[in-house]
């Protein structure tokens, strides 16, 4: 089917947009009609195939407007964060890619170079785009390009302290460079912060109540959207630059004000971005915007605005087709309550994500003992610290992707002072459709270097319990309990347990030991299974707490011929590797064989796609495993690599 047919169902004028050319050309009531088609398209695709549905519904008229002023891609349009780049994807030809959002061979939900030379910065973690845009327009002045740059800074990235590092440089440079502001008031939630309280006194504001209230009623002219609205947003067209100007704020740091504007205004907004581009020195354009605008399930959506579906949802209501399973965010979210419940110096601390790690659920009940400090991982930690030395138990709940942006906080201003955080990592390991800037793969590698850190790997509900109070009972040093995305598995119980290991399965025969780390314990099961058909005994072990490795663990593989681990963290550095140390620590000298997820950028798909490409399948596990048995009974006397490592 080609893009024309295909977009007909969602209006006439979406179908002739191949590019950004298309767009200039229309008329006011035009994109206002281009406008409510773009919903209509948006939420029927996102609703198939799941993705940032609230984020892109409110950016829509504000893209449109940025594509007519600016010359993409030799002006740089950056997006921070990249999930509000649905409606520049449709802009910039990708349509027909719609229908695979996310999935194998289809487009990114973020903003990706492979697909487009409109994309430039694939940023998903927030506040990165200023700095990209500072280091942009200095290259451009130096080099004598009379090229616009141009950042979307909004969906709560404006909390991070990166945007403030870059505003202050950006002031003192002076180039040519627009920064428009999309104040929706959220990131997943409703922001949290001092500025934010700020410009939410502007939302507040009775003469912007009364403009957006008119455009809130003013809904979209296709099926999915209501009535025309055109002719409204074009009532109101001047906007709401009069009802109060916070300029201050900003030219306070040399940056010219511009705003606020109605940011579902084409007209109004396309006025403003005209000055800024005309203006000569950096300009912030202030918008303001609806999350999820012009569809009542995300309006209507108190938690996050339908910010991200994960899978396919009903468009009449917004609800999640797929039936309810139990997911390890709810495990966790339960047992912390519970602890919480026991000990009242236990407190949370969550990076504008509430609602998507757990911590949502213990603020319901004791609102005075979490703080969500907006999209500033470094200040969590660092925040964390400071609850810890005041004689708390932090928990900190993030996703183990944006714990990465923490490490100095962790290693200095946590571990060296020996301080009792806990941080847990949701969505760790190979997360899928949210591609490789998502992916989980780094913290056992990353934060295994950290003095005195202890980091456990649940592999289903019940272990995930009895760590997370393993890691609150810690007094004397930070501790790390991740786990992965998705449903939980049943529970697979120990046969017993030596020192901390698990040990989930053994035979009479000592060929091989299986370190599990984690969610791969039921692959171990199935690996051992699948290896004695051929004639050899497994032991599978989970690890449980993997660093530091327990010495419990280095004894079981000196009792057997190969020891082979597999993990879903990247291999360098990660357990598999702290193993083979351990072990050459100790001089057992029996060969390892780690596996896991190359130091790679793995494109986006499902977890299980992934996982089977990478080898990490009990299939694979166990043909592996069976050759490198079989290699040593082959081989006997042949030197291994460990041999010749613990030789050196």
């Amino acid at each position: 089917m080609s893009v024309e047919e295909d977009t007909a169902n969602h209006g006439r004028l979406l179908g002739t947009v191949r590019g950004p050319q298309d767009v200039k050309r229309m008329s006011g009531e035009e994109l206002d009609v281009l406008a409510a088609e773009i919903r209509d398209f948006l939420i029927t695709k996102v609703s198939r195939t799941g993705g940032h549905v609230g984020p892109n519904l409110g950016v829509v008229e504000l893209t449109l407007a940025m594509h007519r002023v600016f010359d993409s891609p030799r002006d740089r349009l950056l997006f921070d964060t990249g999930h509000q780049a649905y409606v520049h994807k449709i802009i910039t030809g990708r349509q027909a890619g719609f229908d695979k959002l996310r999935q194998r061979g289809g487009l990114s939900g973020y903003p990706s170079q492979a697909e487009s030379e409109h994309d430039l910065i694939e940023n998903s973690h927030a506040s990165t785009a200023l700095s990209y845009a500072d280091g942009l327009a200095k290259a451009y002045a130096l080099r004598g390009e009379a090229r616009s740059v141009v950042a979307v800074v909004g969906d709560g990235a404006l909390t991070g302290g990166m945007c403030w590092e870059a505003l202050n440089n950006i002031a003192t440079a002076g180039n040519s460079l627009v920064i428009v502001v999309n104040d929706n008031g959220r990131s997943y939630s409703p922001t949290i912060g001092g500025l934010a309280d700020h410009l939410s006194s502007l939302r507040l504001n009775p003469g912007y109540e009364k403009v957006l209230d008119t455009v809130k009623d003013a809904l979209g002219s296709t099926p999915l959207v209501g009535k025309p609205m055109y002719e409204v947003l074009h009532a109101v067209k001047k906007g709401i630059k009069d009802a109060v100007a916070p300029q201050a704020m900003f030219e306070d740091l040399g940056i010219k004000y511009v705003g606020p504007v109605d940011g579902h205004d084409v007209t109004a907004v396309e006025a403003a971005l005209r000055a800024a581009k005309n203006f000569g020195g950096p300009v912030i354009v202030h918008a303001v915007t609806r999350k999820g605008y012009g569809y009542r399930p995300a309006e209507e959506d108190e938690a996050d605005c339908l910010h991200g579906p994960g899978s396919a949802f009903d468009v009449e209501t917004g609800a999640l087709l797929a039936a309810p399973s139990v997911k390890w965010t709810h495990v966790f979210a339960d047992e912390l309550l519970a602890i919480a419940d026991e000990r009242p110096d236990v407190v949370g601390i969550t990076a504008a994500m509430a609602e998507p790690t757990g911590i949502a659920k213990l603020a319901r009940k004791y609102p005075e003992r979490v703080y969500d400090v907006g999209i500033a991982e470094q200040h969590a930690a660092t925040s964390a610290a400071g609850l810890a030395l005041g004689g708390l138990h932090p928990v900190v709940a993030v996703y183990a992707t944006f714990l990465n942006r923490a490490f100095d906080q962790v290693l200095l201003d946590v571990a060296m002072h020996k301080l009792p955080v806990t941080f847990v990592l949701d969505r760790a390991g190979i997360t899928g459709p949210d591609g490789p800037s998502h992916y989980g793969i780094w913290d056992m590698s990353v934060f295994g270097v950290v003095p005195g850190l202890r980091i456990a790997a649940p592999r289903d509900a019940a272990t995930l319990r009895e760590e997370l109070r393993e890691a609150v009972a810690v007094d004397n040093g930070p501790t790390v309990v991740r786990f992965p995305t998705g449903a939980v598995a049943a529970d697979l119980p120990a046969l017993r347990r030596v020192g901390t290991v698990d040990v989930l399965a053994e035979s009479a025969r000592t060929d091989v030991l299986l370190v599990a780390v984690g969610s791969f314990g039921q692959l171990g099961m199935e690996v051992a299974a699948r290896v004695a058909e051929q004639g050899y005994g497994v032991t599978v072990v989970d690890p449980r707490w993997v660093r530091p490795v327990p010495a419990e663990l280095v004894d079981l593989a000196a009792r057997h011929r190969l020891v082979v681990s597999v993990e879903d963290g990247v291999r360098v550095g990660g357990v598999g590797d702290a193993l083979a140390q351990a072990m050459r620590d100790a001089d057992v000298r029996v060969p390892l064989k780690d596996l896991g997820v190359p130091a790679d950028w793995h494109p986006h798909g499902t977890r299980a796609q992934i996982l089977a490409d990478l080898g990490l399948t009990a299939q694979d596990v166990a043909r592996n495993v069976t050759g490198w048995i079989s290699g040593l009974d082959a081989t006997p006397d042949r030197l291994t690599a460990s041999d010749a490592a613990a030789q050196n």
